[in-house]
């Protein structure tokens, strides 16, 4: 399936028109309280990233990768970063547009996606901030290795990802294992993958902790820190069992 990219570019812009809480903008009283010592950003669903990860943004060249929604990016612009952000969802991204122009600050918008090349020379960036989002994509490998050839030497990438192990679970039982992994729908029946396009999941696939952390060591990054994290409450069962997610903190 060459367009599975298209459906979770359309999944993303039919959840951010039904209001799907990662694609609210930040509101005018909330931007206007942010301040180097007073703002919340998230790279995983519950935990706030620590601000040592992202320290003094003053003048930092910051890409925010596959994080449109006018969530994260008005924060750091006003903190001082000059801000760019890619993303695959037209409606993320006229979110943005929308409270950039609100707010009156500049920020260079791109669709794109990105399992292609990134747009941008090597060594533009300081900081990466990539929430998560590798879930909707087959491969990740590349990912990480554009990272790495975008950002300048010590420059960091601060990335939210699922561990994959939700994928085992499906169906009435929230806890019936059903599913093997890696889950990859686009080596399902197409039965599956129409199923899964009907429901308004788009395409998603697990990946392997080899595969998140062990590739970006691959692609040449350090690993400085990282945390666990959980769905919300309400979001799922298994949250009560077991982390879910995991964000890091590498540099190159």
């Amino acid at each position: 399936m060459d367009n599975y990219q298209k459906i979770n570019a359309d999944t993303w812009d039919l959840w951010a028109k039904n209001g799907c809480e990662w694609s609210l903008p930040i509101s005018r009283d909330e931007f206007a309280k942010v301040n180097a010592g007073n703002y919340i950003v998230f790279l995983t669903p519950c935990i706030p990233v620590p601000h040592e990860w992202l320290g003094n943004l003053k003048g930092k060249k910051l890409l925010g990768l596959a994080s449109g929604g006018g969530q994260q990016m008005p924060i750091f612009a006003k903190l001082g970063a000059q801000c760019t952000v890619l993303d695959n969802s037209p409606a993320q991204l006229e979110s943005e547009r929308m409270v950039a122009k609100r707010e009156g600050y500049d920020i260079q918008i791109l669709q794109g996606d990105m399992t292609k090349p990134l747009p941008f020379p090597d060594e533009t960036f300081d900081l990466i901030f990539h929430p998560v989002s590798n879930c909707y994509v087959e491969e990740i490998l590349s990912i990480w290795k554009e990272c790495y050839r975008v950002l300048k030497k010590g420059g960091e990438l601060l990335a939210g990802f699922d561990n994959g192990l939700a994928f085992l679970f499906e169906g009435d039982d929230p806890l019936r294992v059903v599913n093997p992994l890696p889950f990859n729908p686009l080596k399902m029946p197409k039965e599956r993958r129409e199923q899964m396009i009907q429901n308004g999941e788009g395409i998603q696939f697990s990946h392997s902790l080899e595969e998140q952390i062990g590739g970006q060591l691959q692609a040449g990054f350090t690993l400085v820190s990282l945390y666990e994290d959980r769905d919300r409450p309400g979001d799922s069962i298994l949250r009560e069992y077991m982390p879910q997610y995991m964000a890091t903190r590498a540099r190159k």
